[in-house]
């Protein structure tokens, strides 16, 4: 069952969603209808690790002082010597 909901919005946010609803043929309702629903769909998901991911957890022993960073710098600053 629909249910009216009033919303006060920037004017521009407003327009511009306007805007994408109508360049997706899709109504404004709809579209906040459907966002709303996704966000509370990602809330209430876990994130699902799968078996391959869990394999590989733990393969690689890094040292604590090592810093991501500046071992990418490094390998970038290689790369395009």
């Amino acid at each position: 069952m629909d249910k009216k909901l009033t919303l006060s919005l920037n004017e521009s946010v407003i327009e511009n969603a306007k805007l994408y609803a109508k360049k997706n043929k899709i109504s404004l309702s709809k579209l906040i209808e459907r966002y709303l629903q996704s966000i509370a769909e990602n809330r209430t998901k876990e994130v699902e690790i799968t078996p391959l991911v869990k394999s590989l957890s733990g393969v690689i022993e890094l040292p604590n002082n090592f810093n991501i960073r500046d071992e990418y710098s490094n390998y970038l600053i290689e790369k395009y010597r």
